[in-house]
């Protein structure tokens, strides 16, 4: 009932910046978080980062602090991963996925996934 298509990914050097796009359409609540996923090749799914629709609370993965941003546009029913000073170890695809719940979420715990973007990063 909840589809999320992540967009925005490609090719970018390293050091440079990049914005990828998770829109979420059907039937949705105001209290689910959303949140950022990335999988490397040989690599398990990791957290990047969420967000809390109705308290406006971010979170970061430590290895993206500072750098990344995460974003809403509850008007869109989009949320955004701004990539800074991007790192070849930043590599993956990036998936959104959201829960009701903030903390579950973090842990990888979703009711639903995206099918993920490619982000490359150059050295």
């Amino acid at each position: 009932q909840v589809q999320l298509v992540e967009s925005g990914g490609g090719l970018v050097q390293a050091g440079g910046s990049l914005r990828v796009s998770c829109a979420a359409s059907g039937r949705t609540a105001s209290s689910y978080a959303m949140g950022w996923f990335r999988q490397a090749p040989g690599k398990g799914r990791e957290f990047v980062a969420a967000i809390t629709w109705n308290g406006g609370s971010t979170y970061y993965a430590d290895s993206v602090k500072g750098r990344f941003t995460i974003s809403r546009d509850n008007a869109k029913n989009t949320v955004y991963l701004q990539m800074n000073s991007l790192k070849p170890e930043d590599t993956a695809v990036y998936s959104c996925a959201t829960n009701r719940d903030s903390n579950y979420l973090r842990l990888g715990v979703a009711n639903y996934w995206g099918q993920g973007t490619q982000v490359t990063v150059s050295s």
